[in-house]
């Protein structure tokens, strides 16, 4: 058998290589990927039979659960360590996005995939509050369309693989709908989670600069060109 191609680098990942890894990795650390279903879960079976706006209530109600699950699939992905500080901006950048979803899923994820990748920057990097919002604003600005193409692709595959699932497990009655739909988010969306940590990798590769461990005072510009040192003047050439 022919063996597979080497997935391209992150500044270069497309993105279908970008959910494919997704998988990967989940397939790879699923015991404990797979608590990160919960939150949304939950208040799917909280919101099942009810009307729009209580549906959406129920999703901003459980924001911080869904921002706490990001947060830990960001330390599960880079080995970053949970705070408070970045729990509190997952929160702060999830609380629109089911406000976008009443009118249509795609400005919910275009929100997300603008200062989504705030969260990260602010483990990784270790960013306050505003720079790391800054800062996911500049790697989602570095390359909009993949970090967009991404999050609605791996919307796309989440959705369509839940409703083959809840097809398959739905059985007569309420019952088996609720448990369908239960086990359906439970096991698909943390690809939502995963994804969204990775795709850090590949808009931080795109700004063309690495997470800054601590700051510089040279403000991370080029050196000069010509880096003689002072007082000692090129040797004139005879014409």
């Amino acid at each position: 058998m022919r063996s597979l191609p080497a997935p391209l680098p992150p500044s270069r990942r497309t993105v279908g290589q970008l959910v494919a890894e997704t998988i990967r990795l989940y397939g790879d650390r699923f015991w404990h990927v797979l608590p990160l279903g919960i939150p949304l879960a939950l208040s799917t079976q909280l919101s099942l039979g009810r009307s729009s706006n209580a549906q959406t209530l129920i999703l901003l109600a459980f924001s911080p659960l869904v921002a706490l699950a990001f947060v830990r699939a960001v330390g599960l992905v880079h080995g970053a360590r949970p705070s408070f500080h970045a729990w509190l901006l997952a929160t702060v950048v999830f609380v629109p996005a089911p406000v976008l979803a009443r009118v249509f899923v795609l400005p919910a994820v275009a929100w997300l995939a603008l200062f989504g990748q705030a969260v990260p920057a602010a483990m990784i990097e270790r960013l306050g509050f505003r720079a790391a919002l800054e800062r996911g604003r500049r790697l989602a600005a570095a390359d909009y369309p993949h970090a967009l193409g991404s999050l609605a692709a791996l919307v796309i595959v989440v959705i369509v693989s839940e409703l083959a699932l809840i097809a398959l497990l739905r059985s007569q009655g309420d019952n088996g709908q609720r448990i369908a739909h239960a086990l359906a988010d439970l096991v698909l969306s943390p690809l939502l989670y995963l994804g969204g940590a990775l795709l850090y990798l590949d808009q931080a590769a795109r700004v063309g600069s690495r997470p800054p461990k601590r700051r510089s005072s040279d403000a991370d510009l080029h050196p000069p060109v010509d880096d003689d040192a002072a007082g000692h003047p090129d040797p004139q050439v005879e014409p």
